[in-house]
């Protein structure tokens, strides 16, 4: 999806409460079930994952990893077929997707733990599921058509950007946290979802 969070008003003892305030909130929030759920520890972290039944850990609410590549579609996986993978359970259609998968399982892992590829541009993990890309052999989510749309309009900048924010912020932080944060302490470069559908429409205009 678009990031899509208003801008903090004002400066100084305001801006400083507004903060204060929200580190507070993630602080409070730090042990809420969700959080873990997103949060394996175990070098798959954070990953955009839901708790179902006995699977803790369940990549992309269920859908078939596999599928993106060989169906070039999303589907849901059964819970009966299965592969745990450092502590993430994914799931497929078939025994034959199960199979492929647990001969490579980094061949068909989604990027970035699975999230919005165009919300990691801006340090923002979230959304990502039925909408995705794949860029020289490798899977990457998107939160909506939208995202994917201002995503694609630069692939090369907008890449580069999600590599260093992955590696630099993301990758091993608690997602909740990262977030919240970037969405209160902004990147440089944000645009918010109507500047990117507008650049969208003007592109394609």
């Amino acid at each position: 999806m678009f990031p899509v969070a208003q801008r903090v008003k004002g400066e100084g003892k305001s801006a400083g409460k507004g903060a204060g305030w929200m580190f507070a909130v993630m602080l409070s929030l730090a042990g809420c079930a969700p959080l873990v759920t997103q949060s394996p520890g175990q070098g798959l972290s954070p990953v955009n994952a839901v708790a179902d039944g006995a699977d803790k850990h369940v990549m992309l609410g269920g859908y078939d990893v596999v599928s993106f590549f060989t169906d070039r579609k999303h589907q849901q996986g059964l819970p009966a077929i299965k592969s745990d993978y450092k502590g993430v359970t994914f799931r497929f259609v078939s025994a034959d997707h199960k199979k492929m998968f647990d001969a490579a399982p980094e061949k068909y892992m989604p990027q970035f733990g699975g999230y919005c590829t165009n919300g990691i541009v801006y340090g923002i993990p979230w959304g990502g599921g039925e909408n995705f890309e794949i860029i020289d052999g490798k899977l990457y989510m998107f939160g909506g058509q939208g995202s994917r749309d201002a995503f694609m309009l630069d692939v090369p900048r907008n890449m580069a950007l999600a590599n260093k924010y992955w590696s630099e912020e993301v990758n091993g932080s608690n997602a909740f946290v990262q977030r919240t944060s970037r969405l209160v302490f902004r990147v440089p470069h944000y645009k918010s979802g109507k500047e990117l559908a507008e650049e969208v429409a003007r592109r394609k205009g």
